[in-house]
Formats: C-alpha cells, sequence, structure tokens
C-alpha cells in the first residue's frame, strides 16, 4: 500500500510539474465560449465558440449543441433549425430585419453628383464619428417583410427614414427590436435625435409600432435617460433596463417591468444593485439577472407581483469569487448561465433552481487547462483614507511562495465606472500573475456593486479620492513580507490610463514603471475630440470656457497635462488609431511630454484598432512589449 501512495504522489507531482504558467500564445489560442439559447425542444443548449487563428489573424466561429444535462457537443452547421427564430413574428406572417439605409449627404459626390472621384467629407454638427467609424449618413433600420406576400427583403421601413439607428451604434444588436407575443406590435430601441444633440444625450427611448395602423407610441417619453433591452414574457408583459438621468452613462440601472397599464420598477429598494442584463423566467412570474456585488458579478431571481399590491422579492441565486457574464436561458429546473474566474475563461453552467447545485456544461479548454499553472487570488477590504471599506482583489504567480518578494502591479480599472474584470484576452491578471508579479486590483470609487454613493463618488472629481483610493490599495498590501517595494508597477486602460497618467505625477515615488493604454492625458483637447460629449458634461461638470462653473474649472485642473512637472518615472503608451473615445492626440501628447522631459518613454500604436485591441497578432505584439517594458523597468 505505501508503495502504491508513493508511486501516485510522484505521479501528481510529475502532473503538477508538468503545468507551466500562462504565456500570451496559450491566452490566445483558448476558444472563446458564448451561450446561443436553449433549443425549441428544451433539451439542448446551442453556443458557439471563437477559436482565434492567429496565423490568418482573425477568428473561427463554430457552432455547437450539447445536452441540457451535458455529454458530449455536436458540431452544427445549421443552428437555425434548432433554435427559435424570434424576429418571426407569432403568427408566421411577419419578419423582422435591420438593414442600413442612406438618408444624409456626407460625401463630396452626394453634394456635387458629377464629382465622382472626389474625396471630402462634410459636417454640420457633431456624432461626425462614433467610436471606430466616420458617418457615412447610413441608419440601422428596422424593416417589416410580408411573408404573406412572399416578398421578403423589400420590406418596409418602419423608422420611415428618420435620421436615427436600431440596432443602436456602436454595441447594439437584434434585441433592440422585438416582438409582442400578440403578433399585432413589436418594440423597438432608439435615440431619436441627431447630431450635437445626439453626442450630448444618452435619451433612447422604447418605440412600439402597430402594425395595422402604421402608428409609432414612445412607450417611455417621461423618463430622460436610457431605456434599453426590451423583452416581452408570454403574457405580453414588458421588462427593460432603464437608467434615470439623461447625461449620465453609468447612472444606476433598474429593471423595468410594465403591464400594459402600470410600470414598476423591481430593483429600485437595492441601491447596492446595478442591473447588467436579464431574462424572463419560463413562466413570466419571476426574472433572472446578473449584477456586480463587492468584487463579484452574480445571479439573481426577483419576483414580478404584477397587478397584486405585493413587493418585489429579490433572492441572490449564485455565490462565490467568480463572475457571471451572461444568462442563456431556463429550461424547467435548470438555469443556464455562462462564468468566468481568474483562470478560467467564459464556458457555460447549469444551477438547479431547486437546489442551488452548478454544474459545468461545456468543456472547451479543459485540454489547455491541464497544461497551465492556476494563479490563486485573495479577496481582501482595504481602509482608505476617508475610512471606507474597499474591496480589493490580490492575485498572486503559480506556486507562490510567500518567503519570497515579488514585483507587485496595480492595475488602474477604465470606465470610470465598471466592474474588475476576472479573465479578459488584453487585461489578463492570470497571464500578469504567471509572469511572476502580484497584481492589485481595487475596487476603487466609480465601481459598481458598492452602492450608487461609491459609483458617482468618481465623477467630477477624477484626482480626488479615487486617486487616494488607488494609493491606499497599493499602500495596504506593500506592507505585506512578500511585496518587493522597490519593484512596484502601475498599468491600467481609458481611466485607467488617465489614472496612470496622474499617478505619475501623484504617486510619491512610490511606482518604478508605467503603462497608459489609451488614457486620457489632457482634458481640454478630450473635450474638443471625443465622441460621445454626454461623458465629458458628466464627468467633468460641464465644459473648459465656463468661467462661472466652479465645478468644472475644479475638474480640468485635475488634467495630467496640468501636472507633466513632476513627471519623473519610465513610462510606456498604447494608443489606438481608430479610437474615438479616446483620440489619438492623447497619447501623443503624453509621449511627447514624457520625451522631451528625458524620461525613458516607448509608444506603442496601432493605426488599425480603436479603443481595444482585438486582431489577433496585434494583441499577441501588445501582450510581448506588455512584458518586455515591465521586464526593462521593473525586474
Amino acid at each position: 500500500m505505501k508503495q502504491v501512495l508513493l508511486v501516485l504522489s510522484t505521479l501528481v507531482a510529475m502532473e503538477l510539474n508538468a503545468q507551466t504558467p500562462l504565456s500570451p500564445e496559450t491566452l490566445w489560442s483558448l476558444g472563446k465560449v458564448s451561450g446561443l439559447g436553449i433549443s425549441k425542444d428544451k433539451q439542448q443548449v446551442l453556443f458557439s465558440v471563437n477559436f482565434p487563428d492567429v496565423e490568418a489573424n482573425k477568428g473561427n466561429v463554430k457552432t455547437f449543441r450539447i445536452g441540457i444535462n451535458g455529454g458530449n457537443a455536436e458540431l452544427v452547421t445549421n443552428p437555425d433549425i434548432f433554435l427559435t427564430n424570434t424576429k418571426l413574428s407569432p403568427d408566421g406572417k411577419w419578419l423582422l430585419s435591420a438593414d442600413a439605409v442612406k438618408i444624409k449627404p456626407v460625401f463630396g459626390s452626394d453634394f456635387y453628383p458629377s464629382l465622382t472621384k472626389s474625396n471630402v467629407q462634410i459636417y454640420e454638427s457633431l456624432n461626425y464619428r462614433h467610436w471606430d467609424t466616420w458617418e457615412d449618413g447610413k441608419f440601422d433600420h428596422v424593416f417589416l417583410n410580408n411573408l404573406v406576400d412572399g416578398k421578403p427583403g423589400q420590406g418596409l421601413d418602419i423608422m420611415k427614414g428618420e435620421p436615427f439607428d436600431c440596432p443602436t451604434k456602436p454595441f447594439g444588436g437584434d434585441d433592440d427590436y422585438v416582438w409582442n407575443p400578440d403578433g399585432k406590435h413589436l418594440v423597438y430601441v432608439t435615440k431619436k435625435s441627431y447630431g450635437t444633440a445626439y453626442a450630448v444625450s444618452t435619451n433612447t427611448d422604447l418605440y412600439e409600432y402597430e402594425i395595422s395602423t402604421g402608428t409609432t407610441k414612445n412607450l417611455t417619453e417621461s423618463n430622460k435617460g436610457y431605456d434599453i433591452a426590451p423583452a416581452y414574457n408570454a403574457k405580453g408583459e414588458l421588462a427593460w433596463l432603464q437608467m434615470k438621468r439623461d447625461g449620465f452613462e453609468a447612472d444606476k440601472q433598474d429593471l423595468i417591468v410594465w403591464d400594459g397599464m402600470s410600470k414598476q420598477n423591481l430593483t429600485a429598494n437595492r441601491d447596492d444593485l446595478h442591473v447588467e442584463s436579464f431574462k424572463w423566467s419560463e413562466d413570466g412570474k419571476s426574472l433572472f439577472f446578473i449584477a456586480p456585488q463587492k468584487g463579484m458579478v452574480h445571479l439573481f431571481q426577483v419576483s414580478y407581483p404584477g397587478k397584486t399590491k405585493m413587493l418585489p422579492v429579490i433572492k441572490q441565486l449564485t455565490k462565490g469569487e467568480f463572475e457571471v457574464n451572461s444568462i442563456v436561458g431556463q429550461t424547467g429546473n435548470l438555469l443556464v448561465f455562462s462564468k468566468v474566474d481568474f483562470n478560467h475563461a467564459s464556458e457555460l453552467f447549469t444551477l438547479d433552481l431547486t437546489n442551488g447545485q452548478l454544474k459545468q456544461l461545456t468543456h472547451v479548454n479543459d485540454a489547455q487547462y491541464k497544461q497551465i499553472a492556476q494563479v490563486s487570488a485573495k479577496y481582501r477590504m482595504v481602509t482608505t483614507t476617508d475610512n471606507k471599506q474597499m474591496p480589493t482583489w490580490v492575485i498572486y504567480p503559480p506556486n507562490f511562495d510567500p518567503s519570497k518578494k515579488y514585483p507587485t502591479l496595480l492595475f488602474c480599472l477604465g470606465g470610470p465606472q465598471g466592474t474588475m474584470p476576472h479573465y479578459s484576452f488584453r487585461w489578463n491578471f492570470q497571464l500578469m500573475a504567471s509572469q511572476g508579479y502580484i497584481v492589485v486590483a481595487p475596487d476603487r470609487r466609480g465601481v459598481f456593486g458598492n452602492g450608487t454613493k461609491w459609483t458617482e463618488g468618481v465623477s467630477k472629481d477624477w484626482g480626488g479620492q479615487v486617486i487616494n483610493d488607488y494609493l491606499s490599495a497599493i499602500d495596504a498590501v506593500s506592507k505585506e513580507t512578500y511585496v518587493d517595494k522597490q519593484r512596484l508597477g502601475c498599468v491600467g486602460a481609458s481611466f485607467g490610463g488617465f489614472s496612470v497618467f496622474a499617478l505619475e505625477a501623484l504617486h510619491g515615488n512610490r511606482f518604478k514603471t508605467f503603462i497608459s493604454h489609451d488614457g486620457i492625458f489632457d482634458f481640454r483637447s478630450m473635450y474638443g475630440t471625443t465622441d460621445e460629449l454626454f461623458f465629458e458634461n458628466f464627468e467633468k461638470g460641464g465644459n473648459y470656457w465656463d468661467k462661472n462653473n466652479a465645478v468644472a474649472q475644479r475638474s480640468y485642473k485635475q488634467s495630467p497635462s496640468e501636472m507633466v512637472a513632476k513627471w519623473n518615472t519610465p513610462i510606456m503608451i498604447v494608443q489606438g488609431g481608430k479610437d474615438y473615445r479616446v483620440s489619438i492626440e492623447q497619447g501623443q501628447q503624453a509621449f511627447q511630454a514624457a520625451q522631451l522631459k528625458g524620461i525613458k518613454s516607448r509608444l506603442l500604436y496601432f493605426p488599425d484598432e480603436n479603443h481595444w485591441v482585438l486582431k489577433a497578432q496585434n494583441a499577441l505584439v501588445w501582450h510581448h512589449e506588455f512584458y518586455k517594458w515591465l521586464d526593462e523597468t521593473l525586474k
């Protein structure tokens, strides 16, 4: 028996030793799993996997089906025959589609048809570019196609040639337009404003279109913020997500239900719940939703009281150190969803609603995981300078040894509002830790899941308490004996990139190196070039030329460009050429300032990437340059 145990322990040790730290190449070999839906017979789950093809510099998407209770996944070439076509009317007479319609003249040839070789674009209002695309005068519209006449594709533009988009840009999709189960009405999402008015507002609404009359009614006219994600249950009760304030893209997002007569906010009484997405239950008596909760993102269920006088009851369905990122659907007692953690990319799971048992359904990346050494993560609370308790993740390298000292990275989250990414194909904590770094990721002011006061604590004060939060996090973790205080780095993108630029001046010589990706460097030029002005107006409190606006004037004085005199630490700056949210001049100005001050600096410029890095080969260059810089300046 002792010999058997010795052999088994040796084999286990050999298997553990065979595991290697995650590399950029291995990360970009993992399949990206997305749930598509429950099959018509309720017995199978359809899902897609995007397998990165580095050589071709693109993804290779394949669709599979798997039994609701697990088993072997089967490749599917015709997924439409298994899934309900949600764009087909309940009576089968109509099909919804979306297509671009040319409405506004933009190009030289639009204004001067004979000048076909002219290369010019003419604008008279803002929103002339958005996210990563220049306005071309085309707008996405919903079309109603009559299948009885056999003329699909020759349908009616229900948006009547208006200069508004559905699906909404830049991230809207098929969920922006849905059928009422009565088959007589449909609801779509759009922002009915154009040009400059569009750029300064978040006021999207839900519009109900009646087929028989061709009339349109605004269902959410009284609400001035976002109204998105409409979804009906079988009884014709409509649910959607709503933010109240116009111009605030990160307002508390609540779950609303309308029974045709009255509306009810199901999450109004939970200050800590910011609903990210939802699905109706099969019986239409409750809704499942996803919301951040103190460093995690979990599943919840809320009852819908309907016309009764009962209050909605909210129940948290999952617990643990992971992030739920989508709800696929329900079949019987099983709820299908996807989740990630610090060591695993997205896979599908089922939750047994009767006993709370979780079961992994898909195993797309299991073979790779067997070869990858896992990292460990600790969730801890840090006391801030204003005596608040801040949730903070600390991620440790594989085979962490507390008797050793490790270089440590402070991760600055974007947003400024948002949730901490447990698994990303760019800012991947497992990958960072696998290169021998401890990673500190604080839920600083602005992060969802800690109450609305905490979330809004960053707005109009980017250079204030949030900067102290970052320093509180790194100072607290640096007290541990295993942190090498002589080798601290600071990294981040977007608002996190701004944070890096600000901390370059305010860190008090704590850090030895910085990396900023698409960060805001100069608040004035940001205001003059960014696409969504509502964001800047809310976050800064107004424009920079209004000298009577004390809040805005204080905000603009917090610009990193005002603090460059204090810069003294090596910094790498990354910038996307097609990033119209944080335009190219932000990275250029920061790099130029560092160079002219004689600071070791590097500019990593991606001409064809937007605010993200999406192409496989670009992503691998990004990762290798990221760790190359850290090797040069930190290790």
